[in-house]
């Protein structure tokens, strides 16, 4: 039998692919810290719950392919306090962000057309653009620069007769980069003077730690027709699975290209939208909340990572993810020998490792990204499982 080659050329995912391996680790007994997945332990929000247990629908029926108009509301008054006026047409719901992006690749690159995306990026990018028929042109980063990509030269130097759109996340995914508002200018004129899509991958908005303003692509009037802001509850609220997203545009024809996509695949969940929308109730006092936590668990592992012999790493700026490189040859290998070979006081740990963070051959080979998705304690517990793993394994 056969295979398309779009699924051929699409690899496994690195916070995923050790699944097997760790599943075996624990049957042995060993306790896992999972710095591999974002998957925060921060609890999500009362009001999901409660909007779940006090639901008084009968029939559990299909909702509309747009979304709710509960959750779209919610999302629209959200955006309006960003300085945003979405009509309720500008938002699609999607199940979580990864269908958004799914959903917009399709709608907008043919076999062979090129999307540029600054690396390291979002592994999965590669399996969405793929399975579009698309190519990545890699707009590559690095750590000593603070992964800072918004250079116009830079940009333009990748732009070709097949170039659609530049997607970028922002706070960035893996790095935890964040754009200042002149340089997402600079992205944006660059999108609207080569008539180009602009993606902005916003789902980490909320997690900045130096009182940064909160922006969004969406904020510029004059490139209404380039923007596309991917956006979702997953890390917001610390919702992953209720898998809620939304492509927003202003775009009136990507809209219903978009919509044909959404019909086809018939609705979001109906229940999880509902609790969704009252996600949106929640007070400027858990961001803020959340935000210290987080910027304690980062200072925690940048702390331990910068002393430990051989690492290097920069300070993210937000998201809650930070690249390192490590003194092996092969990360891939050092986290196999990790959940195969190794404990600490009876436990080991999960990184996702940085080949998969790259297109261009080679790259991150011998770089991980970490979540620091678990509490200060059990970060410090995870630092030294892998300070002792690495002294271990390049004894050995």
């Amino acid at each position: 039998m056969n295979y398309s080659m779009r699924v051929k050329n699409c690899c496994q995912s690195p916070m995923r692919k050790f699944h097997p391996d760790a599943e075996e680790a624990k049957r042995r007994g060993i306790k896992i810290y999972h710095l591999n997945i974002g998957q925060p332990d921060i609890i999500t929000p009362a009001p999901y719950f409660e909007a779940l247990q006090n639901s008084s629908v009968e029939t559990l029926a299909y909702a509309p392919s747009p979304g709710t108009p509960s959750l779209v509301q919610q999302m629209r008054r959200y955006y309006r306090n960003l300085g945003v006026d979405y009509a309720m047409d500008d938002i699609l719901i999607t199940a979580g962000g990864s269908e958004a992006l799914q959903i917009l690749m399709n709608c907008i690159l043919d076999p062979g057309d090129e999307i540029i995306i600054p690396e390291p990026f979002y592994p999965n990018y590669h399996s969405f653009v793929e399975m579009a028929g698309g190519v990545i042109r890699q707009l590559t980063t690095s750590m000593d620069q603070g992964y800072s990509y918004a250079d116009r030269e830079k940009l333009e130097r990748l732009i070709s007769d097949r170039t659609r759109a530049i997607l970028f996340t922002n706070p960035g995914n893996p790095t935890g980069a964040v754009l200042t508002e002149p340089e997402m200018r600079i992205i944006a004129d660059v999108a609207k003077e080569h008539g180009l899509f602009v993606i902005g991958d916003e789902v980490y908005r909320e997690f900045v730690y130096n009182d940064e303003q909160l922006l969004t692509i969406g904020m510029y009037e004059d490139i209404a027709d380039n923007a596309v802001v991917i956006d979702s509850v997953s890390k917001r609220f610390s919702a992953c699975g209720a898998r809620v997203g939304a492509l927003i545009t202003k775009n009136r024809i990507l809209k219903q290209h978009a919509l044909k996509l959404c019909q086809s695949r018939l609705s979001v969940a109906t229940q999880n939208q509902l609790a969704a929308a009252a996600l949106y109730d929640v007070k400027e006092r858990y961001f803020n909340d959340v935000r210290r936590e987080y910027k304690s668990r980062r200072d925690t592992i940048l702390r331990r990572l910068s002393a430990m012999d051989g690492v290097v790493c920069a300070e993210p700026k937000g998201a809650f993810y930070i690249m390192a490189k490590l003194p092996v040859d092969d990360t891939d290998a050092f986290q196999k020998w990790l959940l195969s070979s190794f404990s600490h006081d009876g436990a080991t740990m999960m990184f996702a490792p940085g080949a998969g963070f790259y297109k261009t051959p080679g790259k991150g080979r011998n770089e991980v990204r970490l979540a620091y998705v678990l509490c200060a304690e059990a970060i410090e517990k995870a630092m030294d499982v892998l300070q002792a793993g690495l002294f271990d394994y390049n004894q050995k």
